[in-house]
């Protein structure tokens, strides 16, 4: 789990040194060559630096081991910060949509075509780091992280967008004639704000589901109950219940056993139940088995 945390604090660490350089770079083009779209681009470029941010600072609590106050651990705080995350984003979108109608709404100077090869570099950039990030998250399966992958690609998305607004404007007032085209990089800028807004309510669900301890689906649920189940001694499973908890899930459930096992023999394979779940599902970090007497299917309908 320390090695995890850690490949996902230094692609956080990564996307944040790149999102600094992106984002000035950015602004500065769009100030320069008369296009809100790239601004637009360079504000949403700016909270990938503070997501960022802030999912390097929920990994690292996340490793926190637990202690008297927090006796679960502190593995929460990445859900939060996937949480965070998408909030920023839901934020974001709405600001550029606000500022992209005021735009619209303003007549303003054709965009400047060199705006362009600005956009396909960010563009090859952002794809590249989203695509490395998002690798790293699925492998040590962080939420945050993954998230975090999602803010850099929603980036590249703004600037295709914005690509595409900004070309509709330089090609239309130059071979259509009139600067009634020069909004189109603005509609482009609207358009990358309801994407954002979309991947915004998309990360904020699953991080609502972790922080609400939903299952975090049937497949982990049958592997726990199949590992517990071909333990020798185990004559039957009930009522097992898994949570996720930042990098790992952890897990409850009802073991049956003969009746006349010694409370020795008993605690014994409740060790091999939890032993086998956790070789079984490297992702358990905790399991709290319960034991009781075997009751047959005929006698418990009784």
């Amino acid at each position: 789990m320390a090695d995890s945390i850690q490949r996902g604090i230094r692609s956080a660490q990564i996307g944040m040194l790149i999102n600094s350089a992106l984002a000035a770079t950015k602004l500065v083009a769009g100030i320069v060559g008369n296009t809100y779209a790239l601004v637009a681009d360079a504000i949403e470029s700016a909270t990938d630096i503070f997501s960022s941010l802030i999912v390097w600072r929920g990994l690292h609590m996340a490793a926190r081991d637990a202690d008297d106050d927090y006796p679960f651990g502190y593995g929460k705080a990445e859900s939060l910060a996937t949480g965070l995350v998408a909030l920023m984003l839901l934020a974001a979108a709405l600001g550029i949509a606000v500022q992209s109608v005021r735009e619209i709404r303003t007549p303003h100077l054709t965009p400047a075509p060199w705006t362009l090869g600005v956009l396909v570099a960010v563009m090859a950039v952002k794809w590249t780091l989203s695509r490395r990030v998002h690798a790293v998250g699925a492998e040590i399966g962080s939420t945050a992280v993954k998230a975090d992958a999602w803010h850099h690609m929603s980036d590249a998305i703004t600037s295709a967008a914005a690509f595409v607004g900004i070309g509709i404007a330089v090609l239309g007032s130059r071979y259509l004639g009139g600067s009634g085209w020069a909004s189109a990089d603005d509609w482009a800028a609207l358009v990358a704000s309801a994407v954002i807004a979309f991947n915004g309510v998309s990360m904020l669900r699953p991080a609502v589901h972790d922080l609400m301890d939903r299952t975090p689906g049937a497949d982990v649920v049958a592997s726990v109950r199949r590992a517990a189940e071909a333990v020798p001694g185990v004559l039957a499973t009930e009522k097992i219940a898994v949570r996720r908890s930042g990098l790992v899930y952890r897990v409850t459930l009802h073991v049956q056993a003969d009746e006349q096992m010694t409370l020795h023999d008993a605690h014994e394979l409740s060790g091999r139940v939890k032993g086998a779940i956790r070789a079984a599902v490297p992702q358990v970090g905790a399991v709290l088995v319960h034991m009781e007497p075997f009751v047959p299917p005929h006698d418990a309908a009784r």
